[in-house]
């Protein structure tokens, strides 16, 4: 078997160190070559070529951004960033996904060698996944982009109770953070309102709404436990937290618990999609979006036997096709879409909704 060859580059050496023992203690893959700092791994990239680069922020003589940025102009890779779990690397490792890295580690604060040896599962996976992730071009590009695909003059839906009683959801994992902003950007100030469950740890999922409610036109947050779902919102599941739709009277609410982790994720898509099948029926728009793994198939499977209209992002545009693979497979897709047409799909499918119902 051939093994995923790995490049680690961190200016600690102990962080070196403990990144080499777990690497190599996987049989399926090595570590080929470790660096200081990015000049240093510009040179044994050349010679090593591996197939995944694992890169801390914060180094000598060029930061880990501008290095990462410089690296997926002159030779794209995947790409796994290391960033400590502080409000700052948050922010740092949001960017490091603009820019084009597959997904991040988060370093424990203390005790980091038995912090950093706990985490040997994690780590090994998302360095698997990386290795199998595709490249997808002109990625650092797409934050600079408006939102200019929809009418801001248009009404979506003419009916105030029609915007009130429609829902999207949308679940995501690997590659999912830009997926989920591509999607958002062309809604309009009146859409319905969105629920969104991303695999993301704790501590980084409120820098990503407010990047996110920046970009678009509709305001994004995080969820809040027990707060009404509006329209023109979009609402974020916290990192370590399930989130769920429930009803209270003619309203939707947000529910939020830490309930063991179902497909080993807090937040789980097929919570989401499961709470949404029961809830809101052929009132939702169920989205599966780029991920590895099989959380959220089975659940759009329920939302559309309850009559929801789903779609799944194409194999093309996906960094990881795995969970919507897993959910056409499953006969859950009435529409599989590029991810650049999905928001538009999503509006035309609203605008036809509407028009019915306003004939009615």
């Amino acid at each position: 078997m051939k093994k995923i060859k790995v490049l680690c580059v961190d200016d600690s050496a102990l962080i070196r160190s403990v990144m080499t023992e777990i690497i190599n203690s996987q049989p399926d893959m090595t570590v080929v070559g470790t660096a200081a700092d990015p000049l240093q791994a510009r040179d044994l990239i050349k010679v090593t070529n591996p197939d995944v680069l694992t890169l801390d922020v914060e180094m000598p003589r060029m930061d880990g951004l501008e290095f990462l940025e410089k690296l997926m102009r002159l030779r794209p890779m995947p790409v796994v960033m290391v960033s400590s779990l502080t409000e700052r690397g948050s922010e740092i490792a949001l960017r490091a996904l603009e820019l084009g890295a597959i997904d991040f580690v988060t370093k424990p604060r203390l005790g980091v060698r038995d912090g950093l040896m706990q985490y040997t599962e994690l780590i090994a996976g998302k360095i698997r996944t990386a290795a199998a992730a595709r490249l997808l071009p002109g990625r650092h590009g797409a934050a600079a982009k408006g939102a200019a695909d929809g009418n801001p003059q248009e009404p979506l839906l003419r009916s105030p109770l029609l915007s009130t009683e429609k829902l999207i959801i949308i679940g995501a994992s690997t590659g999912g953070t830009e997926a989920i902003r591509e999607v958002l950007l062309p809604l309009p100030p009146d859409a319905p309102g969105v629920l969104i469950a991303q695999h993301m740890p704790a501590g980084f999922t409120r820098s990503f709404a407010q990047r996110l409610n920046g970009l678009c036109r509709i305001t994004v947050k995080e969820a809040e436990h027990g707060e009404r779902v509006l329209p023109g919102y979009a609402y974020i599941a916290p990192g370590g937290f399930h989130l769920s739709l429930a009803r209270s009277g003619a309203n939707y609410v947000a529910q939020l618990d830490q309930e063991p982790p179902v497909n080993r994720h807090r937040p789980s898509i097929d919570v989401l999609f499961d709470s949404a099948a029961r809830h809101a029926g052929k009132n939702a728009i169920g989205m599966i979006l780029t991920g590895m793994g099989k959380d959220g198939a089975e659940g759009l499977l329920r939302m559309k036997q309850a009559g929801a209209y789903t779609f799944a992002q194409d194999e093309a545009s996906c960094v990881v096709f795995g969970m919507p693979r897993e959910a056409i497979a499953l006969g859950a897709v009435d529409d599989v879409a590029p991810l650049g047409e999905m928001g538009r799909r999503v509006l035309a499918h609203l605008r036809t909704f509407g028009e019915r119902a306003n004939r009615v």
